[in-house]
């Protein structure tokens, strides 16, 4: 997509304005084909799985970032952004997760980057201070409302603390990815075991419950504290609906979709991922191939 013309196309004739990337988006695409052995062997000799991962992940973003940076001009910043994810084992600390974002936004080096952080406790304090450094987030993994508003109070307070400081706060941007269709998948196996009545209830808590987290996004982002930094120009943190594909198939494809549009809100209408062992086992699989070739 990145070299044949396909991302260029999508953006003109599909009206794309983001794009999303993730472990197992890489290890399918090095599981597959041979897009990556040349950058691989070329590689400085030595490097951990973690580092030839970073230098595939963060060379194939830098483009991504370039594709889209006309959007991200013309919607002066606020389209145009793609998504880089930090690694799965540094999820519940906070200092890790800070220090390999910064890494990630300093390698790639283009301002219409999300860096993605976990939606967890931990990761929440790194998103305040991201956002303090000024770093554009992308909180993943979101279920639950209570996750929901942590991460938009320390979004808020990450704010507040550049204001504080004098700094800028006109061009960051940041969006909080909601997961829908996983609920439905959780919720549905335990209606069906219920029966019944119950089983009416199918297909339904998945949308109630993306559509309590905007309720809760309208109220968060309005008021008097909000109304102070938006003079100052900031940004909403945008909900984003992420697992937005249908897993059954007796629903249709846009259900998550069409439900779900509103203002402010992003859709990246596709899958998500696996863990983070399956991208290193792939990278192994790869490097373990080009060495037997190399011989």
């Amino acid at each position: 997509m990145l070299h044949n013309g396909d991302l260029e196309r999508r953006l003109t004739d599909d009206v794309l304005t983001g794009m999303t990337s993730n472990p197992t988006i890489f290890q399918k695409a090095l599981a597959e084909g041979t897009a990556y052995d040349a950058q691989l062997r070329a590689a400085p000799p030595g490097l951990t799985l973690q580092q030839l991962f970073e230098l595939v992940e963060t060379t194939d973003v830098r483009d991504a970032c370039d594709i889209f940076a006309d959007v991200y001009h013309r919607t002066r910043g606020e389209d145009g952004f793609v998504s880089i994810e930090v690694s799965a084992s540094v999820a519940n600390d906070a200092k890790a997760t800070v220090e390999e974002a910064h890494r990630l936004w300093k390698t790639v080096n283009r301002p219409n980057l999300l860096v993605k952080v976990p939606g967890t406790e931990e990761g929440a304090r790194a998103v305040r201070q991201l956002t303090t450094d000024g770093i554009n987030v992308n909180i993943t993994l979101l279920f639950a409302v209570k996750a929901h508003e942590r991460v938009i109070d320390a979004y808020i307070d990450g704010l507040e603390a550049r204001v504080a400081r004098g700094q800028p706060i006109d061009r960051i941007a940041s969006v909080a990815s909601f997961f829908v269709s996983r609920v439905d998948t959780e919720v549905d196996k335990r209606l069906e075991a219920i029966g019944g009545d119950a089983r009416q209830h199918e297909g339904k808590a998945a949308v109630a419950n993306a559509k309590m987290a905007y309720q809760l996004f309208a109220r968060k982002f309005s008021g008097p504290r909000w109304s102070a930094l938006e003079a100052k120009g900031a940004r909403v943190q945008r909900p984003l609906w992420a697992s937005t594909s249908t897993k059954n198939a007796a629903y249709r494809d846009v259900l998550y979709v069409e439900t779900l549009i509103g203002p402010h809100t992003v859709n990246t209408i596709a899958n998500f991922e696996k863990s983070f062992v399956t991208l290193t086992a792939g990278i192994q699989a790869k490097v373990t191939q080009l060495q037997h070739s190399t011989v």
